[in-house]
């Protein structure tokens, strides 16, 4: 077996840039053995590897990527969850178009679903809404749009590789720390991007990644969770958000009560016994329409705020709150949807 896949089974020494290097020439020349690819996976999926070995793992993908625009994206921001969380509407999405619809220039990356039925792409795909094919497609609805919502593209082409090598195993249940370390794969150069960490298991892990990968690339890193398991800011409970810049970590807490926030429940994020795409398309127009209920609109509006301190357009809280209830209430969200739906209907 291959030094990786030995080291990661054994758990008795770390996975140094030099065998992750080798691994990924053997998988792109097809040198891999039967097995070894679902192994790997298996291995990394069932338990977060130690700091050394995840590192390696971040700079040994970064390392093979292709040549990108430079500076392209540099005061834009992104927020993107783990996924794997309690199964709502598509919070980040929304938040997504709050956020740039109140003049925060939005990259958003993402995946269809994971563990439940709608994930980010598939939501904008029934929306008629297109994901961008290339970095100068991105750039172009960005400025446009102040919005892009970035497709594949933007991940490592070994992701891809590695699940054609485990087929006819289910890459979603296989590799779920592909999802988990998504959001650090994505290479889209950004100014800060908010993350939600739904598996507490997986946090230490990720918060050495988030470190890291603020340190190489300069990127503002916010990792948040709370005890409801979400991959995302709620507004009805205590949300912990660890902030890394130039690799450094601080840590708050957001309340809700200290930001003005109401209660809630996780029931409130979801509509009642729908489950299917369409289910979640529905609510997600609602809530951007402004008809959502009193938790949703909040924890859509609390996570276009983090964008805009996230981003520093502003430090103030409730000043990022007002704004986010305003573009929703003034239709300027929902709006900015239809923008888009009707650029993609131009180009087609």
């Amino acid at each position: 077996m291959h030094e990786a896949v030995v080291a990661l089974i054994g758990r008795d020494r770390p996975v140094q840039l030099p065998v992750w290097r080798s691994f990924w020439d053997q998988l792109h020349a097809g040198d891999l053995r039967r097995g070894e690819a679902t192994a790997l996976l298996a291995s990394l999926s069932t338990r977060m590897p130690d700091p050394v070995t995840l590192c390696a793992l971040l700079d040994s993908l970064a390392e093979r990527r292709p040549l990108r625009p430079a500076d392209a994206f540099a005061d834009a921001v992104n927020i993107v969850g783990t996924g794997g969380g309690p199964r709502t509407f598509n919070i980040s999405t929304a938040a997504a178009f709050v956020a740039a619809a109140m003049g925060v220039r939005v990259v958003k990356t993402g995946s269809r679903a994971y563990t439940g039925s709608c994930g980010s792409l598939d939501l904008l795909e029934r929306l008629g809404i297109a994901a961008t094919t290339s970095y100068e497609q991105t750039q172009d609805t960005l400025e446009r749009c102040g919005v892009a919502f970035a497709g594949y593209f933007v991940y490592p082409a070994e992701i891809a590789l590695l699940a054609r090598a485990v087929v006819p195993l289910d890459m979603r249940r296989l590799g779920s720390i592909v999802n988990t370390l998504g959001p650090l794969l994505a290479d889209v150069a950004v100014r800060a991007q908010v993350s939600g960490v739904s598996r507490p298991e997986a946090l230490e892990g990720l918060r050495q990644a988030a470190a890291h990968v603020s340190r190489a690339t300069g990127r503002t890193v916010w990792l948040a969770d709370n005890d409801a398991g979400a991959d995302e800011l709620l507004a009805f409970t205590a949300n912990r958000v660890r902030c890394y810049e130039d690799g450094a970590e601080d840590e708050f807490t957001l309340r809700p009560a200290a930001l003005g926030l109401g209660p809630g429940r996780l029931a409130d994020l979801s509509r009642p016994g729908g489950g299917g795409v369409q289910d979640a398309v529905d609510l997600f127009l609602e809530v951007l329409a402004g008809r959502g209920t009193p938790a949703a609109t909040e924890t859509v509006c609390l996570n276009a705020a983090a964008l805009a301190v996230a981003g520093r357009l502003t430090g103030d809280w409730h000043e990022a709150l007002r704004a986010a209830r305003s573009t929703l209430h003034d239709g300027a969200a929902l709006s900015l949807v239809d923008r888009l739906r009707t650029r993609e209907a131009a180009h087609a």
